[in-house]
């Protein structure tokens, strides 16, 4: 964080100017706002100063510094032994490593996608009885728009605009030193869509562009006091990513399969839902017909056909469909041909 180590002002205490939170893509980091004023002595008026009355006696206001109101030494002592030099470390470092290698890819959605791997930190440092506020975003790395071609990534021409880019505040936020530093801090709930139009809250993206995730700590009281905070801002450079609508490289995709528990999107032959789907109705159909045929072979009413079904609809009789009464039609049908064109040579 950035240390204001400049003079107190007389009577008062530093005040810390804080950085909006539009400020910090343009100049790098999101800790940045003006310095400190010095405290200045005022400088004597001469007598021939128009606003001076005539009669009046110049006062010449000299530095006092054994009149200077800093923080007493208890309170300095104190927050001295207060710890608040906030850490915060990557959870799964090992496996974003590995995503990182081959060029990690997010799918993005019209009804949003969840992350994978998530984004979790563990956070030490901590005042534990003050409050933080923790959040994050995501911002574009560079300016360049991607392809992947010949089974790797390329610059394809300059990035699309962004829209603006929206913090996701995590939902303990605000919560004391103690809480944040008691467990590890998970943003799965983030979701990332490519709709512009996009009204629940999302993270809006575009694909093809690569993006760089970023935490920030703020210590405030009320969510509302974000704007007038100081941001502490931790990257980890593993997480960046290239938004997608589809997995392009297979390694990627087999690493998602190999480590999510939840991956639906892809099996090992192909799209897994619909397989799945597939494989599932056609045990149920024969789960069905064995239990059916079970049922005929117990007990099958007299003048039904073995293994079929028995019911009002589906019962058919031998004299209506048998292979035999179809056989002996066509001999009767073909003897009546044969019998009309007999006749007719007569």
């Amino acid at each position: 964080m950035r240390s204001f180590s400049e003079p107190c002002v007389p009577g008062e205490e530093p005040h810390i100017f804080p950085t909006r939170l539009g400020d910090s893509a343009r100049q790098g980091t999101i800790l940045s706002g003006p310095s400190l004023f010095s405290a200045m002595a005022l400088a004597s008026r001469s007598l021939t100063d128009p606003g001076l009355d005539a009669g009046a006696v110049p006062v010449t206001l000299q530095s006092q510094p054994e009149q200077i109101l800093c923080r007493p030494p208890g309170i300095l002592e104190e927050r001295g032994l207060t710890e608040d030099e906030p850490k915060v470390y990557l959870e799964a470092k090992n496996l974003w490593t590995q995503f990182h290698k081959f060029g990690t890819e997010m799918v993005i959605t019209k009804s949003g996608r969840r992350m994978f791997p998530p984004l979790k930190a563990r956070c030490t440092g901590m005042d534990r009885a003050a409050r933080y506020v923790v959040l994050m975003d995501i911002v574009a790395a560079d300016d360049c728009r991607f392809k992947f071609h010949n089974s790797r990534w390329m610059v394809a021409g300059k990035a699309d605009p962004e829209m603006p880019k929206r913090m996701y505040i995590h939902p303990d936020s605000p919560a004391t030193g103690e809480h944040w530093m008691s467990k590890v801090v998970n943003f799965h709930k983030l979701k990332l869509t490519n709709n512009i139009s996009d009204k629940h809250g999302f993270t809006i993206l575009n694909s093809m562009h690569k993006y760089q995730p970023r935490f920030h700590i703020v210590k405030a009281p009320d969510i509302q006091k974000l704007p007038y905070s100081t941001f502490r801002t931790y990257v980890f450079s593993e997480t960046q990513f290239i938004a997608v609508t589809a997995y392009q490289n297979d390694k990627i995709t087999q690493l998602k399969i190999d480590n999510n528990p939840f991956a639906k999107g892809f099996r090992d032959t192909g799209n897994g839902r619909r397989e799945k789907r597939q494989e599932e109705m056609s045990s149920w159909i024969a789960a069905v017909l064995n239990a059916g045929s079970e049922r005929s072979d117990r007990s099958e009413p007299p003048g039904s056909i073995p293994g079929t079904p028995v019911s009002g609809r589906a019962q058919t009789l031998p004299n209506e469909s048998s292979p035999g009464k179809r056989e002996k039609d066509k001999e009767k049908e073909k003897e009546k041909r044969f019998s009309l064109f007999s006749k007719k040579k007569q």
